[in-house]
């Protein structure tokens, strides 16, 4: 089962539209102007980082704070881990 919840996050991570993230931000309370918007999926497009791997999501977080800024960065890492524990997902992470 985790394989395949592995698969359909890591999917949904590299179908990820600048729309998407436009509405995400406003609905978590960030802020993102179009053009992070959509410089962030051609990061995750080009990079296809991994938010299963410890590393991958270092340097995805690292990407985010020089397109975005630190205080953006460590909200997103915060929400991430704060969704992660909601659905109960530790183990895969």
């Amino acid at each position: 089962m985790s394989i395949f919840l592995k698969e359909i996050i890591k999917n949904k991570l590299r179908n990820l539209t600048a729309d998407e993230i436009l509405h995400y931000s406003s609905q978590y309370g960030f802020s993102i102007t179009n053009t992070q918007a959509n410089q962030i999926v051609s990061y995750v497009r080009r990079s296809s980082p991994n938010p299963f791997d410890q590393a991958d999501r270092n340097r995805f977080m690292n990407e985010l704070e020089k397109i975005t800024d630190r205080k953006t960065a460590l909200a997103a890492q915060q929400l991430m881990d704060e969704v992660i524990k909601s659905y109960g997902l530790e183990h895969l992470f």
